[in-house]
């Protein structure tokens, strides 16, 4: 049996759904036994991660020094916690990165980034070169391991469970003092977060102007869809940076993905191979976006998109 620590990561209200993901990813190892760590301010959350279809137990480590995830305050916590377990996972996000290495680091364990399958718990899959190679990582005999969940690569795991919830104290460990919290800096939005979304619709250069932007704004609003970017828009200045979709920014799988005015440079189809359907609308019939496209429709974005939110009505 493979002892597997996943850290959840979370808002302080709700469990983002990369963990349930990462637990899918953690089951899919034979004889696994999946525990979830919680590190928060309540023990809201802990619930919701006992949830979740697969998990053993969860560890609910509830202190007001949690309250904020600052991967320098979690680390030597996590490390800790973590003798009993060979594995140790989280999501390949903005929290999962800055965490992880920190984690490895203080183990003095291998880290396999980018996790998109997993063989035994010492040999992995990950993707290289964009995308265009899945290279496998054997981490020896390595007494433990850490790693980082490619998340789009795998479904959330369901609800429906009822792991034992475990209340354990906040582990008796020097935290730095250099790294605090001060304030939280963010766009406020009532659309889906970008990485979890069931929706997503991103545009590219094609838009011409960030004012021009607020076109996709009005159809993500209509179809309840998180907004995403092409780099080369964000470069541009059309999107804010957090909005970049590809291989420098953010990886997503969504149900539907919607291309507009992007042609598809490689780097920013890495970021979206894994959308279950995806759509592109484009002037350029020869651009290379059509080519992983499901559907596609050529023609001018800006007589085109009024059309669709027109056709959405509402």
């Amino acid at each position: 049996m493979s002892a597997v620590l996943i850290i959840a990561e979370h808002n302080g209200r709700e469990l983002n759904s990369a963990t349930a993901r990462c637990v899918t990813c953690a089951a899919s190892l034979p004889g696994a036994r999946i525990t979830v760590a919680v590190f928060a301010a309540n023990a809201a959350v802990a619930q919701q991660a006992a949830a979740i279809q697969g998990v053993a137990e969860v560890l609910s480590v509830c202190d007001e020094v949690n309250a904020h995830a600052l991967a320098a305050t979690l680390a030597p916590q996590i490390v800790a916690l973590a003798a009993p377990y060979e594995l140790l996972l989280a999501a390949a996000t903005t929290f999962g990165k800055d965490l992880m290495p920190r984690v490895a680091a203080l183990l003095d364990a291998p880290q396999v980034s980018d996790i998109c399958a997993i063989e035994t718990s010492r040999r992995f899959r990950r993707p290289i070169f964009a995308g265009n190679i899945i290279a496998t990582v054997d981490a020896g005999s390595e007494p433990k391991v850490v790693g980082t969940v490619r998340a789009a690569s795998y479904q959330a795991a369901t609800t429906g469970g009822s792991a034992p919830v475990r209340d354990v104290a906040r582990p008796d460990v020097p935290l730095p003092t250099h790294t605090r919290f001060i304030e939280l800096s963010a766009p406020k939005s009532d659309r889906p977060d970008l990485q979890s979304a069931a929706r997503v619709v991103s545009g590219g250069r094609g838009f011409g102007s960030a004012e021009n932007f607020q076109l996709l704004y009005r159809l993500a609003d209509k179809i309840g869809a998180a907004v995403g970017a092409s780099r080369a828009a964000v470069d541009a200045g059309f999107a804010a940076n957090e909005m970049q979709v590809g291989q420098t920014g953010k990886i997503v799988a969504p149900e539907l993905y919607v291309a507009v005015g992007i042609s598809g440079a490689i780097q920013h189809l890495t970021g979206i191979k894994d959308a279950r359907t995806i759509v592109a609308i484009n002037k350029d019939a020869e651009a290379p976006i059509f080519e992983v496209a499901d559907l596609g429709l050529v023609g001018d974005l800006f007589k085109i998109l009024p059309e669709i939110e027109a056709a959405l009505g509402g």
